[in-house]
């Protein structure tokens, strides 16, 4: 059936360790050894890449999907993530100063009280000076207001819950300190009281607001019209 190759001339010295090998006189004979040498080389390589029949069809949809998806989440993010810098403008202080047509209208009559929690007509001070203090007692503004206030033209002053008793004013001028608990003045002028600030309202003697001072800042803020006053 075949030979040792060993014994034959002219072929080349093999390995020892390969041991005895014999080459068979048909190759057929070698079909078995060869086929189990192929399925042992080429048989995991083929089961490595599964045939296109056993891909699913929706694979690619499937893939184009979440691609879409992702790619509308990070937008969604991008537009709706908070950025560091932005901050909302906060709004403008509202100016400090009366309602709109306050000076020409008739005084309100309201009725105050005095130190001994008497009331007091409002109405019948006039003509007067009206120097709401219940944001500031400012004793200096109140006597300047009295010391140029002319005859016949009184200065009252207002506080919110008690009068407040100014510093004596100057020779020959008066002040009536007076207080409104209600707030009326307040609440007619539409004008809240302001720390460290006063407030002058001028009536001439048919009890009619001539002007509004919302903030002293000095005495030429109402000179001239506490001048006419006492025409």
């Amino acid at each position: 059936m075949g030979k040792p190759d060993a014994d034959g001339p002219g072929l080349p010295d093999l390995p020892p360790e390969w041991g005895r090998v014999v080459v068979p006189d048909d190759a057929s004979a070698l079909a078995a050894e060869a086929e189990q040498l192929r399925r042992e080389l080429g048989g995991p390589l083929r089961r490595a890449v599964p045939p296109p029949s056993s891909r699913s069809p929706y694979a690619l949809a499937l893939l184009v999907l979440l691609v879409a998806v992702l790619t509308t989440l990070a937008g969604l993010a991008a537009v709706t993530w908070p950025r560091p810098g932005r901050s909302t403008p906060e709004p403008a202080p509202t100016p400090y100063a009366p309602s709109a047509g306050a000076a020409g209208r008739p005084l309100p009559a309201l009725d105050l009280v005095d130190t001994g929690q008497s009331p007091v007509p409002l109405r019948g001070l006039v003509p007067a000076m009206i120097i709401l203090v219940d944001g500031c007692p400012c004793p200096a503004d109140v006597a300047t207001a009295a010391a140029l206030a002319p005859a016949g033209v009184t200065v009252v002053t207002v506080a919110g819950t008690r009068p407040v008793r100014a510093t004596p004013p100057p020779a020959g001028a008066t002040v009536r300190p007076l207080a409104d608990p209600a707030g009326g003045l307040r609440s007619f002028l539409h004008l809240p009281a302001r720390p460290g600030a006063v407030t002058a309202l001028l009536v001439d003697r048919s009890g009619v607001l001539v002007k509004v001072v919302p903030e002293i800042h000095s005495a030429e803020d109402y000179r001239a019209d506490l001048t006419r006053l006492a025409a």
